[in-house]
């Protein structure tokens, strides 16, 4: 700063305009962003992938609550962690349940975008849950985004992710999604909302699913909403061979 006599009025930049949109209003970050946040553990996680959990910005003043559920089979897991969330006398208040998987690493901001997506921020259209885009681990790997709800019948076909958009789906994968914790208190949408499913049922065939498609499967049945915001690019670690696909 040059040295001279300032006559400031001390109102910042910011103050002169607020008839204009600010991130905050674009965010909703004066909003109740309350979110708990479940954790599947069964072995001990890399220290690579709680790096960048760490890194994870939370709007200023909003609850968070991290619950790691250790050594239970992942459909358990989750089921089991929405139940205790459900029962208890504060977090059934909150809005959202984040989901993180142990080998996801999320950017620093996807959290943020996130909240953006799930309440229209981007293509003014609402949501039950949005989660980033990543991938199957591998060469040939591919997107965690299954089925076009233009499409029919309902399928679980993986869509070409579209570049920085949100993107309707059936499906997702579980890496780094956030849902709306209402859904859970649906009484139309029995438990288990989470279940890896092998089984043969006669008349009807054979029935294979992971947790997340079970999930994707009931919800969608009941007319939920779901997108992928591929502006949220979450790398897959492969800690045997220190990869990030």
């Amino acid at each position: 700063m040059e040295p001279g006599l300032y006559m400031d009025e001390w109102k910042g930049l910011h103050n002169t305009k607020l008839n204009s949109p600010a991130r905050i209003a674009k965010e909703g970050f004066y909003k109740d962003l309350s979110t708990i946040c479940i954790i599947p553990a069964i072995d001990a996680i890399p220290a690579r992938v709680v790096q960048s959990w760490l890194a994870l910005i939370h709007p200023m003043n909003q609850k968070y609550f991290p619950i790691f559920m250790i050594g239970m089979e992942v459909g358990a897991a989750y089921t089991q962690a929405i139940e205790m969330v459900l029962e208890h006398p504060e977090f059934k208040k909150w809005k959202y349940i984040l989901t993180i998987e142990s080998d996801n690493m999320p950017p620093p901001d996807g959290l943020l975008k996130l909240y953006e997506s799930i309440e229209g921020g981007v293509d003014g259209k609402k949501y039950d849950v949005v989660g980033s885009i990543y991938w199957t681990k591998g060469e040939g790997g591919q997107p965690m985004i299954y089925g076009d709800p233009e499409v029919m019948p309902r399928n679980f076909i993986p869509q070409i992710p579209k570049f920085d958009a949100v993107q309707p789906a059936n499906g997702l994968g579980m890496g780094f999604n956030l849902y709306r914790i209402s859904m859970f208190k649906d009484k139309k949408f029995k438990k288990p909302w989470f279940k890896t499913c092998q089984e043969y049922e006669p008349g009807k065939g054979v029935k294979m699913y992971t947790q997340d498609l079970y999930f994707y499967e009931k919800a969608g049945s009941l007319g939920y909403k779901f997108a992928c915001d591929t502006r949220v690019k979450t790398g897959h670690y492969d800690v045997q061979n220190n990869i990030i696909w």
